[in-house]
């Protein structure tokens, strides 16, 4: 295993562990809030902690989900110019889902 491969491994399980905890907390928060109206949700979501663990799951998550398509790509894309497009349109949705992720939780949690 190269190097580099070596580092995406270890990311790949570093992300994993990140997100055990985060997804046993938003799966007790999803059943906490099942049946809330949005203004509890939003009330929620507008605590400190709430807030910053959701833009961590998100965070851990899309960089899991990255990791993870771009092994798959690597494996199953032939093709130099294609796996490379591919590879680039895979980081960039991440960024851009990111992105809009942390700027849902932020628009929740500081309009409260």
């Amino acid at each position: 295993m190269s190097a580099s491969g070596f580092r995406h491994w270890w990311a790949q399980r570093v992300s994993a562990l990140a997100l055990i905890p985060l997804a046993i907390w938003f799966i007790f928060a999803f059943i906490a809030h099942a049946g809330a109206d949005r203004a509890a949700v939003t009330a929620w979501l507008a605590s400190p902690l709430s807030a910053i663990l959701m833009i961590l799951m998100v965070l851990a998550g899309l960089y899991h989900a990255v990791l993870g398509l771009e092994q798959v790509i690597v494996d199953y894309v032939h093709g130099t110019g294609a796996r490379l497009g591919a590879l680039i349109l895979v980081r960039l949705a991440g960024i851009a889902l990111a992105v809009v992720g942390i700027f849902a939780v932020l628009s929740i949690a500081l309009a409260g």
